[in-house]
């Protein structure tokens, strides 16, 4: 069975600093391609940043490019978002899930972690 962990999260100042992780278990890591998406209240579930299965290609949306940096690590299952200039509007449920191939779109992905909150605070 896949599992998907998310940690780090927390609460932070603007222009602060976090790194998430997502610890995965239950299948061939470096097999699929890993994202991440967040959650604010009253709002969709938006993605945020995705990497493929070798780490050599990612993908980020727009809103934080130049600002986080996903990256993982196949020997420990293990992936990773460094979220740097934090803003009050990057408050949000973070979540990391696994899809077949590098995507932005949330229907492709198929295994989800339980989430962890962002708080940024002004």
């Amino acid at each position: 069975q896949v599992q998907l962990v998310e940690s780090g999260g927390g609460l932070v100042q603007a222009g602060g600093s976090l790194r998430l992780s997502c610890a995965a278990s239950g299948r061939t890591f470096r097999n699929y391609a890993m994202g991440w998406f967040r959650q604010a209240p009253g709002k969709e579930r938006e993605f945020v940043a995705g990497i493929s299965g070798n780490g050599l290609v990612t993908r980020y949306a727009d809103s934080v490019k130049g600002r986080f940096t996903i990256s993982r690590d196949n020997a420990k299952n293990t992936v990773y978002l460094q979220m740097n200039s934090l803003k009050p509007e990057d408050t949000a449920v973070y979540y990391c899930a696994t899809s077949q191939s590098l995507s932005a779109s949330r229907p492709n992905y198929d295994y989800w972690g339980q989430g962890t909150q962002v708080t940024v605070s002004s």
